[in-house]
């Protein structure tokens, strides 16, 4: 505390040292302008001009990002739209397969019930024709023991083949 009371302290003034830290102050600025601030602006300069050119760049690619983001909502869309085209065309075909078969089977199934009821028909004539014969055979067979002498086989088949005819005809 002596040395402040003394004349000095830290608030005390000196001239001659306030005239050389004036005189490097000045000498400091005039090489800092010629030398350091030009460099410095070159440098601040071409940095604003890379954060000008990233701007513009990201604006760009934002304004595509954007462009092609519609695009693919388009796309899209487009897409589904020719996906239910598909579904519809497929349910269609499907369906329309469907019903050939159907047909296809309906023809099948009438053509053998067709295909049944001649071949039950051709085996009813067979049958008829055999139990005809045999009736007819079985007729002679107990006519010629019946009449055993009086007539020949000859007239024996004429007798049962009329009695046969009269008997279908009925």
């Amino acid at each position: 505390m002596m040395l402040l009371l003394a004349g000095g302290g830290i608030l005390s003034f000196n001239g001659g040292f306030a005239i050389w830290v004036l005189i490097t102050m000045v000498i400091f600025l005039l090489i800092m302008g010629k030398y350091a601030v030009p460099v410095i602006m070159d440098a601040l300069n071409e940095r604003e001009g890379r954060i000008k050119d990233s701007l513009e760049s990201a604006e760009k690619a934002l304004a595509r990002a954007e462009k092609i983001s519609r695009d693919n909502e388009k796309a899209l869309r487009e897409a589904e739209q020719k996906a239910q085209k598909i579904r519809k065309e497929a349910i269609e075909e499907a369906e329309m397969l469907r019903a050939e078969r159907i047909e296809k089977s309906k023809e099948e199934a009438e053509h053998m019930i067709t295909n049944a009821k001649q071949s039950i028909e051709q085996e009813k004539k067979r049958a008829l024709t055999e139990l005809r014969d045999e009736v007819a055979q079985l007729a002679v067979q107990s006519a010629s023991r019946i009449i055993d002498t009086e007539l020949d086989t000859q007239k024996n088949n004429k007798l049962v083949d009329s009695f046969i005819k009269d008997i279908s005809k009925n």
